[in-house]
Order: structure tokens, then sequence, then C-alpha cells
């Protein structure tokens, strides 16, 4: 994983005149078709006042997880924990949705805007024990330039 290219790359994606929406689908795009193990990339936002996530933009095989409680699932963990988590693999963990069969780990990182937790990238692979610290570090900096976007 070349870091520095992948972050440049983003970096213009963001700067580029377009909407918020369109910039946070290039990003899923981006990131889905140049990380081969990341099959499915996504967004997912606080709903308003609600103790929830939303989906927002995402790439890959569509979900019918599209409102996540907080607390449910990884991705409603870091709602409640504001950390990052990764999970090298899905089956080892009692209180995780299942999006698919073919999900294996599971890699989910906060956005804070203003100390406060907003969102998170979500990216499933279908590979176990994927995840490197490199993950962490590109997802940490696409959700500090999504933060300043926001």
């Amino acid at each position: 994983m070349q870091l520095d290219h992948l972050k440049q790359q983003i970096s213009l994606i963001l700067d580029g005149s377009t909407t918020k929406e369109n910039k946070l689908q290039a990003i899923c795009d981006y990131l889905e078709s140049e990380i081969p193990y990341y099959d499915w990339v996504g967004f997912y936002f606080k709903n308003g006042d609600k103790e929830e996530l939303k989906l927002g933009q995402f790439t890959g095989e569509p979900t019918d997880h599209i409102i996540i409680p907080f607390g449910k699932g990884i991705c409603g963990q870091v709602a409640l924990s504001n950390e990052n988590f990764v999970v090298q693999d899905v089956s080892e963990q009692d209180n995780y949705i299942s999006c698919g069969w073919k999900v294996k780990s599971e890699i989910v990182i906060p956005i804070f805007v203003n100390e406060e937790n907003i969102g998170q990238i979500d990216i499933d692979s279908h590979t176990a024990n994927i995840f490197t610290k490199k993950d962490e570090e590109l997802l940490e900096f696409v959700c500090t330039k999504v933060a300043e976007l926001i």
C-alpha cells in the first residue's frame, strides 16, 4: 500500500468542485478500486438527534443495514466508544451484524467534528486477518479530511 499516493488522491478528490455527497461517493469508489481487499466501503453518519447511524454513500454490495442503533454491531459500538475498531475475524465477535457470508474482517474509523463523533468510515473485506496499521493510518487520514469537508 502506497500511503502517500493514496492520501494525495483522497486530497484531490476532496479538493474538487463538486457536492459533498459526490466527494464522499468518489472516496468510496476510489478506495474500493485501489485496495484489492476493500470489498465494501461506506460512510455512516449520526442520524440527527437520534441514537443511531444512517448509511450514507457506499460502494459494494447493497446492505439491509441502512439504520444501525448505537451499540449494535461494529459500527454501533464505534458510535459509543469513539475509538477505531479493527476486527480481523468477524466470526469471533459476539456483537457483529452480518452484512453477508463473504465478509471475514471489518475496520471502522470514527469521524470527529469539533470533538464530536458525527460518523464513520466502514470497510468490509472478504479476507480474514487483512487489516494493518497502514489501513488505520489511511482511514484516519480520510476521516480527518472528511471532517474538514463537513
